[in-house]
This record gives C-alpha cells, structure tokens and sequence, in this order.
C-alpha cells in the first residue's frame, strides 16, 4: 500500500499499472465508511503476495486526482491495468465483494510469474522463454546484466517490455555504466547541460544521469527544470 498524491499519481499508479494491476483507493479523514472499507482493502490486497497494488489518495488533499476520476462520493475505488480503467465501485462493500473485484484482478501466477519469483537468472531465462515479455523477468535479468557489464544485452531485453520508471532507470545504468559517486554526477550534468539542445546523445546522457540519480534524489528537480530552460 502508497499514500499517492496529486504529484506522484502518475508514476505510483498509471506507470505503475503498466507492470500490475493498481487500485485507487479515493477516500477521505472525515468519512467514515471509508474507514471501514480501507482496512478490508488492505487486508485482501495484501494476499495477492504484489500481483495487485493498493494507492490510497486523500481527495482532500489531492484534487486534481479525485477531478481525474470524476469523483462525486466516497469512498469510490478503481482498478487500472495498462493506464486504463478496468473495474471500479462505489460505496462501502464487505469482504467478499471486495475479493472478487480483487480476484478479476489478480489471476492465479503462470508458470513464467513463478519463474521470475524464483529470481535466479536460469529461472528468468526460462521465463522469458515462455513469455519473452514478461515485464517482472525483463528487468530482474537486465539488472543481472547490467551488473556484469553486459549493457547491450541488457537494452535489448528492456526493449521488449513497456516503460516505466523501473524499465527507464535500468537503462539509464546500462547506457552510463556504474553510477558516478557524489559531486561527480553534478559536474558531469554541468559539463553536458551546454550541449544539450544541439547534441541527442548529450542529451539522453544528461537524461540518463537524471534517471540514475531517481526522483527521491533533491537534485533531480532542480537538474530536471535546468534542463527545460536549456531546451527551450
């Protein structure tokens, strides 16, 4: 479960939802049978053992989330896969409706799902055998990869998948190699930002080093609005 908010709405749940299935919980402090439902949400979603997500949103404090759903009671909850609606309800509902919107949701693991649980690299390869796209053994293989040095390997396996923050992020290693320790990784983003308008492969570099820094990092905002000043 995420508290998600106007700002990470996009990543925690619509890039999100490219790997599983998310659902949106839109509720409120002051609402009461919201309090009872979101406990029930977070028990029957947390036995799908990460096959489906839960994103709660307070609507009052994010209304460009609950303006996005149309919201006009609460709780009113969404499911989404692949940046799409799929299912929704609104009300408060017991533990057995709830389950059954979750078990739409959440198909039993194939065969490929508990493969890539597995997480040895022989088990990935064997996933990816059978399902070449499998989103979960792409990026635990590329990061193996991207580990021992084996870059363009790496980019061709996440080139099969989606993006999303998680696919982007490994890339980014793969295209600059280990991340730079400390203040370097600031005087190489001063060194490409000159450059950066004229030259594709100055930019995706200065890119790249934003995407290993992650957007926890304080100076990603700061680089990230330079580079916008820079482009345009």
């Amino acid at each position: 479960m995420r508290d998600v908010t106007d700002d990470t709405f996009d990543t925690d749940v619509i890039e999100r939802s490219l790997a599983v299935s998310v659902v949106v919980d839109l509720w409120a402090p002051w609402c009461g049978p919201c309090r009872t439902l979101g406990p029930i949400l977070e028990k029957v979603i947390g036995a799908t053992e990460g096959r489906v997500e839960l994103a709660k949103v307070d609507i009052d404090q994010n209304p460009r989330v609950s303006a996005t759903f149309k919201v006009q009671s609460i709780p009113a909850v969404f499911a989404l896969k692949d940046r799409r609606v799929v299912d929704s309800f609104i009300g408060a509902q017991g533990e057995p409706f709830v389950q059954a919107f979750v078990d739409r949701l959440s198909p039993p693991p194939s065969e490929a799902d508990l493969l890539a649980q597995a997480g040895d690299e022989a088990s990935l390869r064997r996933a990816l055998e059978i399902e070449p796209g499998h989103p979960g053994a792409v990026v635990a293989l590329a990061e193996m990869l991207v580990e021992r040095g084996e870059n363009d390997e790496a980019l061709a396996l996440l080139a099969r998948v989606p993006e999303t923050a998680e696919v982007r992020q490994v890339a980014a290693l793969a295209r600059t190699g280990p991340p730079p320790a400390g203040d370097e990784i600031d005087g190489k983003l001063e060194s490409l930002l000159p450059t950066v308008k004229e030259d594709d492969e100055a930019r995706q570099a200065f890119v790249d080093l934003l995407e290993v820094l992650g957007p926890d990092d304080p100076r990603t905002a700061a680089w990230r609005r330079r580079l916008t000043t820079a482009l345009f």
